[in-house]
């Protein structure tokens, strides 16, 4: 069985847009339709669709279409790789913190 094997910089590459961003935000609250996540934004539909389809590309979202609406849900698998790089990240950051008072608190 093959595991999943995120592209972070695909993914950090989509969430550093603020409308990307906005919109995964809002779907932090649930699905929701295409014009319920264009409806804030200033943008012609094609242009929010491009931002649609970057975060589907960055596997941050899926969408299914019923009828005529197509819905937007969050992907839970790449967003809970971004959470691992974060924490993996941050733990080491603060190893090195706690380093630098041990050697500060030395010299003093």
């Amino acid at each position: 069985m093959a595991t999943y094997q995120p592209d972070l910089p695909r993914i950090f590459g989509a969430l550093s847009d603020p409308t990307r961003l906005a919109v995964v935000e809002r779907l932090v609250r649930g699905p929701a339709s295409v014009s319920e996540l264009s409806e804030p934004f200033d943008l012609a539909r094609p242009s929010f669709l491009k931002h649609l389809r970057v975060l589907e590309e960055a596997e941050l979202v899926t969408s299914v279409k019923s009828g005529r609406v197509r819905t937007v849900s969050l992907s839970p698998v790449a967003l809970g790789w971004v959470e691992s790089w974060v924490h993996t990240h941050r733990r080491a950051l603060e190893d090195r913190f706690d380093r630098l008072a041990t050697f500060l608190n030395q010299e003093q």
